[in-house]
């Protein structure tokens, strides 16, 4: 292995001039450098805008609001995971990670929401068209200044 790390990461230099402890301190230093450059994340990233009401009729539900979330917090899908309809009821994790506007994002917020009709179709029309996932007003407002009229995110199916 030492001829191998020397080789990609010293190849000037004579195998002979290396211990291994300074390879080893070599190559966690570089493992250090690097690290920052990979973010880790288990969801998918996409544009996130709200609606307000009036929310029904729904794509899923037609006028019945029996499973809308007490909280408010719930979603519209966009074409992304509308997938025919099958998003219905389906729950995300969603997390503003930026926006056009610096500071828009409420650091560290992530709201669940229920998917509980179809933004294309929505009887209220989502503030950007075209989003990933529409929120309702307040869902939205837990992760970003309301202002905005889209943000980036990261969303997770749970």
């Amino acid at each position: 292995m030492k001829q191998w790390l020397q080789m990609i990461f010293f190849p000037c230099l004579p195998l002979s001039s290396f211990s291994s402890a300074s390879l080893q301190a070599s190559l966690s230093l570089l493992i250090l450098l690097l690290a920052p450059l990979f973010h880790l994340s288990y969801g998918d990233v996409g544009t996130c805008a709200y609606y307000s009401a009036p929310y029904l009729p729904t794509a899923c539900y037609g006028n019945s609001s029996s499973q809308f979330p007490s909280s408010n917090m719930f979603a519209a899908a966009g074409e992304g995971i509308w997938d025919n309809g099958a998003a219905c009821g389906r729950q995300y994790l969603v997390r503003c990670i930026s926006a056009a506007v610096p500071r828009t994002c409420l650091p560290d917020q992530m709201v669940q929401v229920r998917i509980v009709d179809r933004a294309q179709t929505s009887r209220s029309r989502p503030s950007s068209d075209g989003a990933t996932i529409v929120l309702a007003t307040p869902a939205f407002g837990t992760i970003a200044d309301p202002s905005a009229p889209s943000i980036n995110v990261e969303f997770q199916q749970v």
